[in-house]
């Protein structure tokens, strides 16, 4: 065998390497070979990269990550598109969603074709996902459902201290106690209103996002039981209306005031016209309710309205007045600082955050002083018996009923298997 002058290796060998190459480079693209790992992606260090060829001349790279603090789609998608191009989607979108919204934690799937951007998917909160998809030379818009797989499961407890604390021992999350409460908040006073003993069950939505658990969707029915009384709900799409919920006969649970400005806290001082005040020690009328809670917990507006006062006041610290319907008002002190947009003239919907609890003005500590007014008297929000809204309407009631059917039935079974449970868990745990 001869040997090549310029290497030790046999010319043979030089000729045989030649041709396997190509062909090795060849059978990798026609049997579309997958390959996945970690590489560093768009607006991340962390994302993940998957390439994939479908075809000989279609190579398809997907990659999923989190936005990170700061980032912007300039920066996720700069190296792709132009800033025409990010320019006039950011238009298109404003409809949509605000592409400055977007929040750092927020998962995303980017998709390129041969290098080339082709879709870009970004959660926008837990129902939805804002959608840019190229088709030939434009690149649509829109707000998609994001992709869940759902199961309806029933979930029970029992009360020992307090709703929130018997929600997470039966393995659920806070935030699906704090669902239940704003359901019956125009009924039940969860920091006044309950005592030991009473029960809850909840059908609810599990989520599941690529075979994994994401979360609850909607709570479907709820039933409380709390001094012997039961509470029932059922959420119902009345014809062209907003899903809401209501009570096994139609009642619409809404009401024009909730029953308290915070999900969870504790009644510190009372409705008193000749309270002694804990900083002068003079008889001074109180015509509030002060509600104990931890610096900066969210303040929730009664009812809808306008905002006829945001500012600082001397002896009520920062302060917010709510004008409703029918000559009612409510006030708000003591804040730490005011909710996003709250100033005069502003609309506010039921339930909306107008604020913080605080310490501000002359106060002994963190909490929300409470007033309500009718026609400029000061009312004991304890007593008022806000009415209901419209209940279903009679050509729909007939479907209502038939919810509430199988609504009820996964509710009882909830609680059979709850019951069943007890004797294992010991008299009085949470099931």
């Amino acid at each position: 065998m001869l040997n090549d002058p310029h290497t030790s290796k046999p010319t043979s060998f030089r000729r045989f390497r030649r041709f396997l190459i190509p062909l090795a480079i060849v059978s990798l693209a026609v049997s579309g070979v997958a390959v996945s790992g970690r590489f560093p992606g768009p607006g991340t260090s962390a994302a993940i990269r998957e390439t994939a060829t479908d075809a000989p001349l279609v190579r398809v790279e997907t990659i999923r990550g989190k936005v990170r603090p700061g980032e912007t789609i300039s920066s996720l998608l700069g190296h792709l598109l132009g800033p025409g191009e990010i320019h006039e989607l950011a238009d298109r979108c404003r409809s949509i969603y605000r592409l400055r919204d977007i929040c750092a934690g927020s998962p995303y799937e980017l998709t390129l074709e041969n290098g080339a951007f082709k879709r870009f998917a970004c959660d926008i909160d837990n129902d939805d996902q804002l959608v840019f998809s190229r088709n030939g030379e434009d690149i649509s818009v829109s707000r998609q459902p994001i992709p869940y797989t759902e199961e309806v499961v029933t979930v029970g407890g029992t009360i020992e201290s307090s709703l929130f604390e018997a929600m997470v021992k039966s393995g659920e999350s806070e935030g699906l106690a704090v669902r239940l409460a704003d359901i019956f908040a125009w009924d039940i006073d969860f920091f006044h209103d309950i005592q030991q003993g009473d029960t809850f069950e909840v059908v609810v939505e599990r989520r599941y996002r690529d075979g994994k658990p994401a979360g609850n969707g909607r709570l479907l029915a709820a039933r409380f039981t709390t001094r012997g009384e039961l509470h029932q709900a059922f959420l119902f799409q009345d014809g062209d209306r907003k899903p809401g919920y209501y009570d096994e006969n139609g009642r619409n649970l809404r009401k024009a005031f909730l029953r308290a400005p915070l999900s969870f806290s504790r009644i510190s001082s009372g409705f008193n016209l000749r309270r002694k005040h804990p900083i002068t020690h003079r008889i001074k009328a109180h015509p509030a309710i002060d509600y104990a809670a931890p610096i900066g917990t969210p303040i929730h507006t009664i009812g809808e309205g306008k905002v006829v006062f945001a500012a600082y006041k001397r002896y009520n610290g920062k302060c917010v007045k709510v004008r409703h319907p029918n000559g009612w008002v409510s006030m708000y002190n003591h804040m730490s600082r005011f909710g996003k947009d709250i100033h005069p003239g502003r609309r506010v919907s039921q339930g909306q955050v107008i604020g913080y609890v605080g310490s501000t003005g002359l106060s002994t500590g963190p909490h929300l002083d409470f007033r309500l007014y009718r026609n400029g008297t000061p009312v004991n929000p304890l007593k008022v018996k806000s009415p209901p809204a419209r209940p279903v309407s009679r050509s729909n009631m007939a479907a209502f009923r038939n919810l509430v059917a199988e609504r009820i039935a996964f509710l009882e079974k909830g609680r059979e298997d709850a019951t069943a449970m007890a004797p294992a868990r010991g008299a009085g745990k949470v099931l």
